[in-house]
């Protein structure tokens, strides 16, 4: 037997298990790092508990002999109390496990496979590896649009859904690729400020230097869980929540943990992960945007054409109402990049300010007026003048603010502490501005875990500059990684193009 021990280690949502070493050794128990442990005790009700994990040792005195340790995310599933006795033995890879196997070899997968994996996958019964193999088995063996039918019915039967009763219920959703393009943070309150309900649920970076939840929670809560949200809605009308808080579709947001560091956004998860969360969400009508650009995730129009078609497809067999928006992106939208940094322009559009970003502001009038006629919130060619009279008003702000302070308004936090200039090295017109390069550039510098880090465009796509004219601020954290990120932006002069 051993004692229960909290490590107080965050480790992603992964349920880990910790031992020393010598432990193991002396007791002849057979254990390896990464076999997978189960852990059996009994909770203050004297009920039996167990919790399956992937096995760590230790060697030094972060565990004592007679200690069994448990992750976060593990303890507080095990729900048996600090110092409690336990018992440890080896536990066998969840059966679904094979099915991932098979995947990869090329069978085909039925809605029950998806749904036995993602049960499993929910109940964190995976190991970041057996995530990792699921996430590739999805994006190397390609699933058939039945395939992808199921993967989505699949997310959303393994989580919780929210009901937010009759009449249209909006939501509007970026694929992403395009640095700032906050226009979540403006569509909303347009729309709530004209009437239309808009419970909106955004996720956190997987790939970028910012997610809509992370700018918005430099503004104001974004935990909420589902009681709090469905409060919020009913006082104001609209929110800009974290999805991940709310547990919709919650096998999107454990399969989130291993795309981040591969970099991984394939099709198949994308549309499966949005559709999804727009259902388990409440939502009737959706409008998805889909940027097109030389650096963006679609390079051509014909690429979104047929990623719309699957949207569309998939959208109709779990009834949703969809509208699918192609834009233009020759670069970032807005100046900011970077949760602070973006979140600025956001307030500047909304409050009307003379040095506001006008491609924020116009794209986000141009989707909440798709939006909005929609959902029967304007007739049709009417919605621009209603979405440009709300935000001229200042209705589209007050309805921001109420927003923020139903959900907790928060101040944004001060300004990077470290700041330097990366200037031109041609003379010319920018003709384009890379969007997986600034992004880069904008990590580097420590955003998104730095709120305040990130990048400032000083120059945008149109403009004309000079050698040695200022083209944008990289803000950080630390000097180290200002520098880092400075080098970064310097070896890569193709981040600006220039040309007619």
């Amino acid at each position: 037997m051993f004692r229960l021990k909290q490590m107080a280690i965050d480790t992603l949502g992964e349920h880990v298990v910790f031992i020393h070493e010598s432990t193991v050794r002396a007791g002849n128990l057979g254990f390896n790092p990464l076999d997978r442990a189960r852990v059996v005790g009994r909770d203050h009700n004297g009920l039996e508990r167990e919790v399956i994990g992937v096995l760590n040792f230790c060697r030094d005195s972060i565990v004592a002999a007679d200690e069994i340790g448990l992750s976060d995310d593990a303890f507080r599933d095990f729900g048996v109390a600090e110092g409690a006795p336990v018992d440890a033995s080896l536990s066998p890879a969840p059966g679904s496990v094979d099915l991932v196997r098979q995947k990869l070899n090329g069978r085909r997968l039925s809605q029950a496979d998806f749904c036995e994996i993602l049960r499993d996958v929910v109940a964190r019964r995976y190991s970041k590896v057996e995530l990792s193999m699921f996430v590739l088995a999805c994006a190397l063996k390609t699933l058939d649009r039945e395939e992808m039918v199921s993967l989505t019915r699949a997310m959303i039967d393994t989580g919780q859904s929210i009901d937010f009763g009759s009449g249209p219920i909006a939501d509007k959703h970026c694929i992403g690729g395009v640095p700032g393009n906050r226009t979540t943070m403006i569509v909303v309150p347009i729309l709530v400020a004209l009437g239309v309900k808009i419970p909106k649920t955004s996720s956190r970076a997987i790939t970028s230097p910012a997610g809509t939840a992370d700018t918005m929670a430099l503004l104001a809560e974004v935990d909420l869980d589902t009681d709090e949200l469905r409060r919020v809605v009913s006082e104001v009308g609209g929110c800009i929540a974290w999805g991940g808080a709310v547990h919709l579709a919650p096998a999107d947001d454990m399969l989130i943990t291993v795309e981040r560091p591969m970099e991984i956004d394939t099709e198949v998860q994308m549309v499966a992960s949005i559709l999804s969360k727009k259902k388990t969400a409440g939502a009737t009508h959706a409008l998805i945007d889909i940027p097109v650009g030389a650096t963006t995730k679609v390079r051509s129009i014909g690429d979104a054409d047929r990623l719309g078609e699957l949207f569309r497809v998939v959208a109709g067999e779990i009834g949703l109402s969809l509208d699918i928006v192609v834009t233009e992106a020759d670069g970032p939208v807005g100046r900011g990049i970077g949760p602070r940094l973006e979140a600025l322009d956001v307030l500047a559009v909304l409050q009307r300010a003379p040095d506001a970003p006008l491609d924020l502001r116009e794209k986000s009038l141009y989707l909440a007026a798709r939006l909005l006629e929609m959902v029967g919130g304007a007739g049709s060619g009417a919605g621009y003048r209603r979405a440009v009279e709300a935000l001229d008003s200042g209705a589209a702000a007050a309805a921001f603010e109420r927003i923020r302070d139903a959900q907790g308004r928060r101040e944004l936090p001060p300004a990077a502490p470290h700041c330097a200039t990366v200037a031109a090295r041609y003379d010319g017109r920018i003709r384009a501005i890379d969007c997986l390069e600034i992004a880069r550039v904008a990590k580097r510098a420590g955003a998104p875990a730095h709120a305040s880090s990130g990048v400032r465009l000083l120059r945008i796509v149109g403009d004309v500059v000079r050698v040695g004219d200022p083209l944008f601020e990289v803000h950080a954290q630390s000097e180290g990684l200002l520098r880092d990120s400075c080098a970064y932006a310097e070896a890569h002069p193709e981040i600006t193009r220039y040309g007619f």
